[in-house]
């Protein structure tokens, strides 16, 4: 048992050391989805809240905060779908998509959270950094942000193991409650530990939260080659059924095919053995913003090689042919 707990605190360590944060900073969570709604619920938010979102934003960014009843407004985009940061709305809470899992165009966060704070000095500002932190450096000090999370399977490691930041954890207080957070009770006082115990009720998943010491390590030596995405973006754009939605400087390829519905797309490719996405990528209001329905995206990871994407090119044009 003491030695878990060793291997609990040297992994706390390792991710703070990796987002540069301190350890009582780093409260583990489920992921980015119990992570975002844990922050809505600590915000003790109400309809006289005003909280400001954009149209890049994953469900779990955004539906946490809608379901508090608080007044939601709307950042506006760029004609390339980025946040304007000079346009952002006056806001009690600031919501910020560090990048798009449809466009992987990564957003400028801190300049955002700048302007943000000139129109409102108090604002609380919480990004979602699921998708960016597979291909960015992440330094929650130079961003200024007061919460940021991501999950453990984006970098990976396991699934239902995440990361929730929060920068001056004394100011809030938990919404779960159980074991592991308790101090001492006396009679009818309860004393509680202090963060990041205080935010961690229950039993952790304990063997996620190890495995993201190996994931971490990995992700720092070798992030995605993005020249595969861009020799993907040239080859495609040359086939004239493939409409391609993302940026050839983006992280990430998202298309359509004219004709085709993306789930087809997706059996027919799964079939041969690629494993891509397809679907609205649980980001629905860009999809509606460019009018269609959903989109296939294709990412690429460290171990990913050239003979890899020229074969998946192949099939692509089979398939369409």
């Amino acid at each position: 048992a003491s030695d878990v707990d060793a291997m609990l605190d040297d992994v706390r360590g390792i991710v703070a050391n990796f987002i540069g944060a301190k350890k009582n900073n780093i409260v583990f969570t489920a992921g980015t989805t119990a992570a975002m709604n844990m922050v809505a619920k600590m915000l003790r938010l109400d309809k006289n809240s005003i909280v400001a979102v954009s149209d890049i934003d994953h469900h779990s960014a955004r539906l946490p905060f809608v379901q508090t009843g608080a007044r939601v407004v709307l950042c506006p985009l760029d004609e390339d779908y980025n946040i304007k940061p000079d346009c952002v709305p006056y806001a009690d809470v600031l919501v910020i998509t560090a990048m798009s899992n449809v466009l992987g165009m990564p957003q400028d966060v801190a300049t955002i959270i700048k302007h943000a704070k000139q129109k409102n000095p108090n604002v609380i500002t919480v990004v979602d950094a699921a998708q960016f932190v597979v291909h960015s450096e992440i330094d929650v000090e130079k961003f200024g942000c007061d919460f940021l999370c991501f999950s453990g399977h984006k970098i990976g490691a396991d699934t239902g193991v995440g990361i929730l930041y929060i920068k001056n954890p004394d100011n809030y207080q938990p919404v779960f409650f159980g074991g592991g957070m308790v101090n001492k009770i006396v009679g009818d006082d309860i004393i509680y530990n202090s963060a990041p115990d205080l935010f961690e009720a229950g039993t952790l998943p304990l063997t996620q939260i190890v495995g993201l010491k190996d994931a971490v390590s990995e992700i720092k030596k070798n992030r995605p080659d993005l020249n595969l995405i861009k020799f993907m973006y040239d080859e495609l754009i040359k086939i004239k059924k493939v409409k391609i939605l993302s940026f050839r400087n983006s992280a990430l390829l998202t298309f359509v095919v004219d004709g085709m519905h993306v789930l087809d797309f997706g059996a027919l490719i799964g079939a041969r053995g690629v494993c891509l996405r397809v679907g609205n990528m649980c980001a629905s209001w860009i999809h509606q913003r460019m009018g269609i329905n959903g989109s296939i995206r294709i990412s690429v990871g460290s171990y990913n090689t050239m003979a890899e994407i020229k074969t998946v090119i192949g099939y692509i044009k089979e398939i369409i042919k």
